[in-house]
């Protein structure tokens, strides 16, 4: 048996930089693909929403309503309150039961930041079940 052993005039000098060309190309091309979905991901639309036409939900024995009025007025029940009595107002009518559920209906006039007030003077109060109501199969209350 023979063995050749190589002088070193037939290999190849060893490269000993890093080729970073392919890297660079798969960094352009997510770069590329992440400068078009990002503008894909924000919401930016105004939404008139409509009517919910989804069956009700039962409601309990004995429900609590808190109502905002076009006016900006709240009204537990039948009787108007502020938005600094409205928990005790809620403890009352709830008998203190904080996993009761509260249903928030407002008039359709009525301003987000109004019904986000009434929502935080809620979770204030302790109440994190807030059911949201809205007009059932397009008929206006």
């Amino acid at each position: 048996m023979a063995i050749h052993l190589s002088s070193g005039q037939d290999d190849l000098p060893l490269n000993h930089e890093i080729n970073v060309t392919p890297f660079i190309d798969v960094m352009l091309v997510l770069l590329i693909i992440f400068m078009v979905a990002a503008p894909l991901a924000t919401v930016d639309v105004k939404v008139d929403l409509p009517v919910s036409t989804a069956q009700s939900a039962p409601k309990p024995v004995k429900p609590v309503f808190l109502s905002i009025q076009a006016d900006g007025r709240m009204l537990v029940g039948e009787s108007e309150v502020s938005a600094a009595t409205l928990g005790s107002v809620i403890a009352k009518a709830t008998d203190n039961d904080r996993e009761q559920r509260i249903f928030l209906r407002a008039d359709k006039s009525i301003t987000y930041d109004t019904i986000m007030a009434a929502m935080n003077a809620l979770r204030a109060a302790g109440y994190l079940r807030v059911a949201l109501m809205g007009a059932e199969g397009g008929a206006a209350r």
